[in-house]
């Protein structure tokens, strides 16, 4: 599965980063949203299929952590990404520093 596509979605997003640095149990993460408890198991499921996040049982609780190495990839990618963007809006500043300088 696409890395990028299934970060695509914010509520992956948002669970991703409620188990970035703790375990936590799903029902922890579900009322975390106001979407419905079926939205938030779809959502982890999708990220547990893409190898985001890893999920441990424990009786019958099921405790999700994510999966840091995996997103390891699109490091290089996010960076350079950003690196563009944030050179644009350096040279975007400049300009209208420039600009008002003029004035």
């Amino acid at each position: 599965m696409d890395t990028l596509l299934v970060l695509s979605s914010p509520v992956r997003r948002e669970i991703l980063r409620l188990v970035w640095t703790e375990e936590r149990p799903a029902g922890d993460i579900a009322r975390a949203f106001t979407v419905s408890w079926p939205a938030v198991s779809q959502n982890l499921r999708v990220l547990k299929e893409a190898g985001l996040v890893r999920e441990r049982r424990e009786g019958t609780r099921r405790l999700y952590r994510a999966d840091r190495a995996a997103l390891k990839p699109l490091e290089a990618y996010l960076r350079k990404t950003w690196s563009r963007k944030i050179d644009r809006l350096r040279l975007l500043a400049e300009a209208e520093e420039r600009s008002r300088s003029k004035r």
